[in-house]
């Protein structure tokens, strides 16, 4: 069965070309895909998560501030008790990796990640409905 998966861009990062790359990607392997645009705060992120009743969420950070907005977003959709898996994405230096992990955030994919080895691990740690 197909996952529900929401493609966010957190704060003001103004480019969203990969997260678009990801999002088709993952749309053309069969899950069903929301992209939240650009801009979106922590909040916003996780009210959609909630209303579109997504099992993932994946992240694209291009700007440098994955260390503060990811965890954020975790947090945002702790209060509202849920529970997707979360992945993100973007320029992440290795060294911030393990921190994202132990704030919640499942997987980091970094740029060159191939789409199916994304696609493969999303079949593989998002549970289906």
């Amino acid at each position: 069965m197909p996952r529900r998966i929401l493609i966010a861009k957190p704060g003001l990062d103004g480019h969203d070309r990969g997260a678009k790359v990801i999002a088709r990607a993952l749309r053309d392997a069969g899950h069903e895909v929301i992209y939240s645009g650009l801009h979106q705060t922590p909040a916003q992120i996780a009210e959609t998560a909630v209303q579109e009743d997504v099992d993932a969420v994946g992240l694209s950070s291009l700007s440098g501030a994955h260390k503060t907005l990811f965890p954020q977003v975790i947090e945002e959709l702790r209060r509202r008790e849920a529970d997707p898996v979360v992945f993100g994405g973007g320029v992440i230096p290795e060294s911030d990796i393990s921190e994202l992990m132990e704030a919640g955030i499942a997987a980091i994919f970094t740029p060159g990640t191939p789409l199916d080895e994304i696609t493969a691990w999303v079949e593989a740690n998002v549970p289906a409905r």
